[in-house]
């Protein structure tokens, strides 16, 4: 279909920025390091001043950073971990990896986020940490995740693998708990070419084991301090990555203005929710992906496919009722908002490079399907 509006279009984003992305990994071919290097330490270094904090550390993917992050701070088998039931089971599988206990926590209807009422109930004497996951691009209420955190004296451990750029008032995410954990998939609002991830952090020790951790326990060559891992970013994402940094915050924008179109359209029709989020401030949610609630979810996927639109679903099914989510023994009920949401909610095509009218069309054959 020629006037496909795909769910995301990368291709579109390396043509209009083609010549610097090939002139950037040739100089890395050429340079002849690969693996960690110059490149790497550049963007470790540029990022963490864009987030905010003191150090960064790149690992191969987002889901190393927050396996790596939960390592490097202690997590361990005789530890809880508050996390929201509404994410990707990355920030799931980070924890129990370790031995560690998953609490899930049920999350707001509004806002899709961990429900921190819930998180009270769910707190034991084993409980050691929360990890808040700011989810579509929206950042959590740091400011409640934080009063909660000293009250009961827990470490926090922020999944931003889908926020980059995004702000809770004057701080980005990544820059409130111990350690802040961004995924650099080709697909995310800062994506590389590949797989790629990066744990940020005030605390040097924490950088340090972290150092230590994604080169096998190692900062020497053949000098094992710790059981590592092999998890380093490589040159040529750190190289595509350092592009691609100049045009966050653009890109970002584009995104907000965008989803504003996208709850102007939408508003008024009956069966469908926009996502709650304040019109005049585009840095609390920079708009990974644009999801709605809506009725006749599927019959409706099937409709947009038919009609040259690509959507999604962030997602099906909940994290708890995985078979690889066994361990957890929760059952369908147990966090019934999830649940909910797993049953409703769509995500519509969104990437910075989306036209008006190609939003334009993705709202009037959502119209028109619940006109029929």
């Amino acid at each position: 279909m020629n006037n496909l509006i795909p769910f995301i279009d990368l291709k579109q984003q390396y043509k209009l920025h083609q010549e610097v992305f090939e002139k950037a990994i040739r100089e890395v071919c050429v340079s002849g390091s690969f693996v960690l290097g110059p490149e790497v330490e550049r963007f470790e270094g540029r990022f963490a001043d864009y987030i905010g904090v003191r150090e960064s550390v790149g690992v191969a993917s987002g889901t190393d950073a927050l396996r790596l992050a939960c390592q490097a701070i202690g997590i361990g088998c005789e530890d809880e971990v508050l996390i929201p039931a509404n994410t990707f089971i990355a920030s799931v599988l980070a924890v129990s990896d370790l031995g560690a206990t998953v609490v899930l926590v049920d999350v707001d209807p509004e806002t899709f986020l961990v429900d921190m009422d819930d998180a009270e109930r769910k707190l034991t004497s084993r409980t050691k940490a929360i990890m808040p996951v700011h989810l579509y691009g929206q950042s959590v209420n740091m400011d409640a995740v934080a009063i909660f955190a000293d009250k009961h004296n827990l470490i926090i451990i922020e999944d931003a693998c889908q926020s980059h750029g995004a702000m809770w008032g004057t701080q980005r995410t990544g820059s409130y708990g111990s350690v802040g954990c961004f995924s650099f998939y080709p697909a995310k609002n800062l994506g590389a070419f590949g797989d790629g991830g990066l744990v940020t952090t005030n605390d040097q020790r924490i950088a340090g084991q972290l150092r230590l951790l994604r080169n096998y326990g190692s900062v020497k060559k053949y000098a094992h301090e710790v059981p590592g891992t092999n998890s380093r970013l490589d040159s040529m994402q750190a190289a595509v990555l350092n592009i691609k940094m100049d045009y966050l915050d653009d890109w970002n924008m584009k995104r907000f203005l965008a989803a504003l179109r996208y709850a102007d359209g939408l508003k008024n029709i009956e069966f469908i929710k926009v996502p709650v989020f304040d019109h005049n401030d585009s840095t609390r949610h920079v708009f990974h992906l644009f999801v709605i609630q809506c009725e006749r979810r599927e019959e409706l996927m099937v409709y947009l496919n038919d009609h040259g639109v690509q959507c999604g679903v962030h997602y099906p099914v909940p994290v708890h009722l995985h078979r690889a989510s066994k361990s957890l023994r929760l059952s369908v009920g147990s966090l019934p908002v999830a649940e909910m949401l797993a049953d409703s909610i769509l995500s519509l095509p969104m990437f910075p490079e989306i036209k008006d009218e190609q939003i334009d069309v993705v709202v009037n054959t959502i119209k028109r399907f619940y006109e029929e």
